[in-house]
């Protein structure tokens, strides 16, 4: 839902939009999904339905969705549940994690911040559910939690990618425990600048900003040695 009321039209705003694209979409048949829970506006004071440009895009994905694929509701609303964790269907319309550089799905609707099941991130980071039991074992990834996001993802391909080179999910450990120790210099760097707070805001600085500067020189440094050593071998 928009967060400026601007955006907000009402559903007869929103029948003129779609019916271009879709002559046969009526009041009723827009209402009718709402009742299905597929779409859920906003209310007006006065209790009227209002429509952001989400509940747009959500909309022409459900009719998008019946006219083209002739999904059941059913389906559709188990491929909005996926969206909303940040996948899009596939061919097939399964549920997959985009690649940063796939182009738009055909049937498209807007995607959320990446939320996995343990299931989805195994298959995603091409693990099996061993090794992710494992990688949580020993704290690269965190079983307690309902569920996984983008940068969880990425260390969980990462890890997978080392394991298909043949090295132990258990020497992994030293990469969680590097991790850990940059994290502390950062966290060094800024709580010393805390006890100059007041010149650090004086200045401008932002503890955000510089987090990240410090965690990339890290970074920086990490992979400079790593170079160094593997010219040496």
């Amino acid at each position: 839902m928009a967060g400026d009321d601007r955006d907000l039209i009402g559903i007869g705003a929103v029948l003129e939009r779609l019916q271009p694209d879709f002559p046969d979409v009526t009041i009723s048949k827009i209402r009718f999904l709402e009742s299905e829970g597929l779409i859920t506006p906003a209310r007006a004071r006065s209790g009227y339905r209002r429509y952001g440009p989400a509940d747009l895009e959500r909309l022409r994905f459900v009719l998008t969705a019946q006219r083209d694929r002739f999904w059941p509701l059913k389906v559709i609303r188990e491929r909005l549940e996926a969206m909303d964790r940040g996948l899009v269907p596939d061919d097939d319309g399964q549920p997959v994690v985009p690649a940063a550089a796939d182009p738009a799905p055909a049937v498209a609707a807007p995607l959320a911040p990446l939320r996995l099941t343990a299931a989805e991130l195994c298959r995603s980071a091409g693990i099996d559910e061993d090794t992710y039991r494992e990688l949580v074992s020993y704290g690269l990834v965190d079983g307690t939690a309902e569920h996984h996001d983008a940068a969880t993802l990425e260390v969980a391909r990462a890890a997978g990618a080392l394991v298909g080179a043949g090295i132990e999910v258990r020497h992994l450990r030293a990469f969680r425990t590097a991790a850990e120790r940059e994290i502390g210099l950062v966290e060094h760097v800024l709580g010393t600048r805390g006890l100059r707070g007041r010149e650090a805001r004086a200045d401008g600085v932002d503890d955000g900003a510089a987090a990240e500067t410090v965690a990339q020189e890290c970074l920086d440094l990490h992979l400079a040695l790593l170079r160094r050593e593997l010219d040496r071998l």
